[in-house]
């Protein structure tokens, strides 16, 4: 797995995107509490999903995705998918939580971000990382957070290699796509315009925003439901264990993105196989076989 710490953190140029081919004005963004699909909804929020729920889908690893035809349909995780933004967030946490005493005052490893703070809302993260605190007091230190997130990130963040190639062949077929996210609204216009595909997403879905974030599969039926797409005309890109298994649990083939997590951990959350990135010659492979099927 690539170092988080060995990632520059600032940069003395912006990174900008506004020569992406897909660039145009900022995509459509609905409220997602009106999409209802299924009775799993009534669960409590911010439990975490049983690893039990997910042996109802098999785990592959051959670069086939198993969608039915045609395919209609990807949904997109944001941090660490179109984006590496995960050395961003590292370093913001190591930062903040350092100056508040977090773990005696020791440094945040990189292996505790990935297991335990990487693709998790801050709902969660507030019971996870401060049990103790009043959830007010957390909720200020994870906006905080977000705000010293938005300000390195606008400095320097860039699109995963292979992006622009794979939204032109998205445009060139017609297919729907959709945005889904446990990032906090701002973070996720910001990242998504920062790479220049501010209105080829039909749809933003922020997890806070449905009955449950990731891992539960909320914020992936929701999506699905607004699109009007069935979960097996489709599938989904995400780099996280809990994306992963948030989209497995919907009902689709979930491919994963390596910018950070390690694969392993990937496929054990369902992953049908794991990319580098866009350019992967087995997502292009397994793209070629759903166009002959």
């Amino acid at each position: 797995m690539p170092s988080l710490i060995g990632n520059r953190i600032f940069s003395s140029a912006p990174a900008t995107s506004n020569n992406h081919p897909c660039a145009r004005p900022f995509c459509r963004i609905i409220s997602t509490k009106r999409f209802s699909r299924s009775p799993t909804t009534s669960i409590a929020p911010r439990a975490r999903m049983p690893s039990e729920s997910l042996s109802q889908f098999p785990v592959q690893s051959k670069s086939t995705l198993p969608v039915v035809a045609p395919l209609e349909a990807m949904l997109f995780d944001i941090d660490g998918t179109l984006c590496d933004s995960d050395p961003i967030h590292y370093y913001a946490f190591r930062e903040m939580l350092q100056e508040v005493g977090f773990n005696g005052g020791q440094p945040l490893t990189e292996d505790f971000f990935i297991k335990n703070i990487s693709g998790m809302h801050n709902d969660e993260l507030c019971h996870v990382l401060f049990p103790d605190w009043d959830f007010d007091r957390a909720m200020k230190f994870m906006e905080d957070k977000e705000q010293m997130f938005r300000r390195l990130a606008s400095e320097q963040l860039k699109p995963v290699n292979g992006l622009d190639k794979l939204c032109k062949w998205i445009e060139d077929r017609g297919l729907k796509r959709a945005a889904v996210t446990n990032a906090p609204r701002p973070n996720a216009e910001l990242m998504i315009s920062m790479v220049g595909l501010a209105s080829f997403f039909e749809l933003l879905v922020i997890g806070s925003e449905c009955e449950r974030a990731k891992p539960f599969p909320d914020p992936y039926l929701n999506a699905l439901d607004a699109l009007r797409i069935a979960p097996e005309h489709a599938f989904a890109f995400e780099d996280s264990v809990s994306g992963t298994r948030a989209g497995v649990s919907a009902g689709m083939p979930v491919v994963g993105v390596a910018t950070r997590n390690p694969r392993k951990l990937l496929i054990e959350a369902g992953a049908t196989f794991v990319i580098n990135d866009f350019q992967d010659p087995k997502l292009w492979g397994a793209l070629e076989g759903l166009e002959r099927n």
